[in-house]
């Protein structure tokens, strides 16, 4: 398992704040947020203290719940998937 970087961990914890703020303004609690989720408060609470374990399908869900889901897009542009480009593969090693 790979080590997260500092400002990898900056950016989760930066993402679980916004997550505390749009709840909180929503008035809220951890445990109704995590029941919506489908998750588990303890899961909930990785959300947002930015935790690096956090499934990624666990902030979809936030990410809908909240009415974000949209932006989503934005990270990975259709481009970077475009069904035109050549298949391409990582070099074969030599024994």
């Amino acid at each position: 398992m790979f080590a997260i970087t500092e400002a990898e961990a900056s950016a989760l914890s930066a993402l679980g704040n916004r997550l505390r703020r749009r709840r909180l303004a929503l008035g809220e609690t951890q445990s109704r947020a995590a029941a919506r989720l489908g998750v588990s408060l303890p899961t909930y609470r990785k959300l947002e203290y930015g935790d690096s374990s956090a499934q990624i399908g666990a902030w979809m869900r936030a990410l809908r719940l909240f009415g974000s889901l949209d932006e989503l897009d934005a990270l990975f542009p259709e481009s970077l998937f475009d069904e035109a480009a050549e298949r391409q593969r990582a070099p074969r090693r030599k024994p």
